[in-house]
């Protein structure tokens, strides 16, 4: 007798011997057992995962006169007829060579004939997705009115392409791929069968080559035996599978992390000597990223799942961050649609292994050097503030009272009480008799230049404020922690800094008046209450001042009933002003 392959002489024989598919042969189990089979069922999912062997099986077990808890006998006639594929009521029609009119015509046409020897007449069609639109429309008025005791299986790789009308007419089971473990675990059943012996990290290797299919797994595994013999080893399996040995991985990427452009280029050029595909050469370096990303965060899953941990693998796991891995899994997928389209394969893998160990070499891109600047900044922050805390606790316990830690602590800038700064209301409301949008935005067009002119301290203690409000001679800035104020009213270096800077880009170099974003809305509503009749009547005294020349310029005539709108926009901007509607 001629050699079968092996996924043919371990084809599954009854629901029991199907591989994780156990929620879809419970369902069909339990369908058969009760008596409520349906008329038509569609099998979708990748290839190799038992959509056919499942609707064989279902075909044996729903004519098995002997079944058994929903399972075939495989001992009657209709069983062993149908295992050979020479059962007249069982009828298999690939369409992806049958995929006329004419030939779903016929099965129309004998579909109305009762069946002969089995209680049902059983229909499957394999890669149904093949079907031509009119094949289809042939085949919906029969799915749509079935004859007694005909069944329809339809089985698709490409469930996207089947005609709803057709999908609404069935019962759809989704076929998953199936797991490396469960596939390790149903080679080593065979191999133990066949009395082969074998290296488990082998069967590892062709589970993760088989990706998810049963039936692919079989096939390097006869492969593998025909090349191996009786001992099939890990390196016979990464020879037929065209991967690559662990500690070749180990060798290049190390020599990639370590930025040794020369060294990596090197290890390239013997791997594509061994006539290593591309494909499966960038698939091994994205999985050994996501192993050496899992072992960071979870050591234990990756140790069960891939049983090859090497010293050089650990030692990269503690020594390359997740950014780096990250960013080389991101510049390998673009490789991978590179090569997928474009020419020689060689040149980019050349290209991508130029840019994995320059980016080790340079450790962090732009974006992430700023990312680290900011921490920095953040660090030395932190470093000021507990500074300034130490010396608040300290002359707390020498004064022996708040009052003495608020004389100590006091500028002409601020006040201080009990760690809370306090707004210099009346400085404030003066700022804002004489503000105008037109300086607040000269300081906003130039505030993230004026961050970046300081150094990394003074940096730092600005990031956290904003000006609100401004004149020619001061301007008011908004602080989000009461801390922060504090510090930066004491900052007389800082005040100078952003003077100077402030009347090189702008002409100007307004005071600064520190304000709590917390209290700047209180602040700003106080003063135009304050002086809601002069600006609604414009009454203006003229021995006022300058410091009303602003109020002055108010039209007199506005409506009792209408807030003073323009004006607080005039003074604050549009972005900062809001109108609600009700009572106030």
């Amino acid at each position: 007798m001629s050699y079968q392959a092996l996924y043919r002489v371990f084809r599954p024989q009854c629901f029991a011997e199907i591989v994780g598919q156990e929620a879809i042969v419970k369902t069909l189990k339990q369908a058969i057992i009760q008596g409520k089979t349906s008329h038509a069922y569609l099998f979708t999912g990748p290839r190799g995962t038992g959509k056919t062997s499942i609707a064989r099986i279902f075909a044996k077990a729903i004519n098995c006169r002997q079944s058994k808890n929903g399972e075939p006998c495989n001992q009657c006639e209709s069983c062993v007829a149908i295992t050979k594929g020479s059962f007249e009521d069982v009828l298999e029609v690939d369409a992806a060579s049958n995929n006329g009119v004419e030939e779903i015509r016929n099965i129309r046409e004998t579909v109305k004939y009762s069946p002969l020897l089995a209680d049902y007449k059983v229909y499957i069609i394999d890669e149904v997705h093949m079907l031509s639109t009119n094949a289809f429309n042939a085949l919906l008025k029969t799915l749509e009115e079935p004859p007694e005791r005909v069944i329809f299986i339809l089985a698709t790789t490409e469930v996207c392409k089947v005609l709803p009308t057709i999908l609404s007419r069935t019962q759809r089971f989704d076929f998953k791929r199936i797991g490396n473990e469960e596939i390790v675990f149903h080679l080593e059943k065979i191999l133990q069968e066949l009395s082969i012996e074998y290296e488990k990290a082998a069967l590892c290797v062709l589970a993760r080559v088989a990706e998810g299919g049963i039936r692919d797994a079989l096939s390097l595994l006869d492969q593998a035996i025909s090349y191996a013999g009786n001992f099939l080893s890990l390196e016979d399996v990464l020879v037929i599978t065209g991967s690559l040995t662990t500690e070749a991985l180990d060798q290049y990427l190390s020599a990639c992390f370590s930025g040794n452009v020369v060294k990596s280029l090197e290890f390239l050029t013997e791997i594509l000597a061994q006539g290593k595909e591309a494909k499966r050469f960038l698939e091994d370096l994205i999985r050994y990223h996501r192993d050496l990303l899992m072992f960071q965060q979870v050591p234990r899953i990756v140790i069960e799942k891939t049983n090859t941990i090497t010293d050089a693998f650990q030692q990269l796991a503690k020594d390359v961050t997740m950014e780096q891995i990250y960013s080389n899994i991101k510049c390998l997928n673009e490789a991978e649609q590179e090569i997928r389209f474009g020419g020689s394969a060689g040149i980019y893998l050349e290209i991508v292994t130029i840019k994995l160990a320059t980016y080790s070499q340079s450790s962090f891109d732009m974006e992430e050097k700023l990312e680290v600047c900011h921490k920095n900044e953040l660090s030395i922050l932190c470093e000021e503030l507990n500074q300034l805390k130490e010396t608040v606790a300290r002359l707390q316990d020498e004064k022996g009272s708040a009052e003495n830690t608020e004389k100590s602590l006091l500028k002409k800038d601020f006040v201080v009480s009990d760690g809370v700064y306090k707004n210099p209301i009346e400085e404030i409301h003066q700022v804002l008799f004489s503000a105008t949008k037109e300086n607040l935005h000269s300081l906003k067009e130039v505030w993230d230049d004026l961050l970046a002119s300081l150094d990394a301290r003074q940096r730092a203690m600005m990031k956290a404020s904003e000006p609100v409000a401004a004149n020619s001679a001061q301007m008011v800035v908004s602080y989000d922690y009461d801390i922060l104020a504090i510090k930066a009213s004491q900052d007389e270096v800082l005040k100078q800094a952003v003077g100077d800077f402030l009347n090189k880009t702008i002409g100007f170099s307004p005071d600064l008046v520190i304000v709590t974003s917390s209290q700047w809305p209180n602040l700003r509503h106080e003063f135009i209450e304050r002086n809601r009749e002069k600006l609604q009547s414009g009454n203006i005294e003229e021995d006022e001042g300058e410091s009303a020349s602003l109020v002055k310029s108010v039209p007199k005539v506005i409506s009792e009933n209408v807030e003073i709108v323009e004006e607080a926009v005039h003074l604050f901007g549009e972005d900062f002003v809001k109108v609600i509607e009700g009572d106030r």
